[in-house]
């Protein structure tokens, strides 16, 4: 599937290296969405404050005769990402796709949050996506093409217990995505959101407790997490041909989670 437009193909001399970024891109849903978008045919930096774990999916990306780049990424250091977008721009010298997944919790009640834990979430989960997407945007609008996809959550759109910290930043980082829409619409470029509800990681799967699991199980109508890859799919639908006429959004893909109310008669 072609997603780069004739004209950023021309920008590179006919021969366009398309690239996408994926921040926290060695783990997890990351994983699952720098996988699905190497197997699309793009060059993929895989971008993570794990080095090791970038490289690790690298190799394997490379070995299944995709593209990847394994960089480390401290996504909470403003000089890191601006180290990282000169390195990206210097060997490639554009960069087509932007996927804002890195991002932190931290479980604290309203009157107990630290405000330690505040600020970092918030510079992390907020303040990231807002320099990493300015970096990338204005190499996306050198071509007159590209998109933004930041992964949020079901907690930036219904609040939950514990999650002051957490559901706040998502909900800031879901009203980001759309000023990044009307602002960047002109250059071509699209920003979405992508709102997780309860995904089968190995985050999860150390950090839910069987009370949390079964809690989310009778929240959802579909009574499962959903799979980082059905994460992907949804990222690569984004940056389809398909979606050219979608910004500003937020999809959830939460097994009907925000869509509910009562489920037990």
């Amino acid at each position: 599937m072609d997603y780069v437009t004739d004209n950023a193909d021309r920008a590179c001399g006919g021969h366009a290296t398309r690239v996408a970024m994926v921040t926290g891109g060695a783990n997890g849903i990351g994983a699952a969405i720098s996988q699905r978008l190497a197997s699309e045919g793009f060059t993929v930096i895989v971008t993570d404050i794990d080095l090791e774990a970038a490289q690790h999916l690298a190799r394997e990306i490379t070995a299944n005769g995709n593209r990847a780049d394994p960089v480390r990424l401290d996504v909470s250091d403003a000089h890191s990402i601006g180290s990282v977008f000169a390195q990206l721009e210097g060997e490639y010298g554009r960069c087509d796709i932007l996927v804002n997944n890195a991002g932190i919790a931290g479980v604290a009640s309203f009157l107990d949050c630290p405000l330690e834990l505040w600020l970092k979430v918030q510079a992390v989960n907020v303040t990231a996506p807002m320099l990493c997407g300015q970096r990338a945007a204005r190499l996306m609008a050198r071509n007159g093409w590209g998109r933004i996809i930041n992964i949020a959550s079901i907690s930036g759109v219904r609040a939950g217990i514990g999650r002051t910290a957490y559901g706040t930043s998502k909900a800031a980082l879901i009203g980001l995505t759309r000023q990044m829409a009307i602002e960047l619409a002109e250059s071509g470029i699209t920003a979405n959101c992508v709102a997780p509800g309860p995904i089968e990681t190995p985050l999860t799967r150390d950090h839910h407790s069987a009370e949390t699991r079964d809690a989310y199980r009778r929240s959802v109508p579909m009574r499962r997490y959903g799979q980082p890859s059905e994460i992907a799919d949804t990222v690569v639908f984004l940056c389809s041909p398909g979606a050219a006429y979608i910004t500003g959004h937020t999809v959830p893909v939460d097994g009907g989670f925000l869509a509910a109310g009562i489920l037990d008669s």
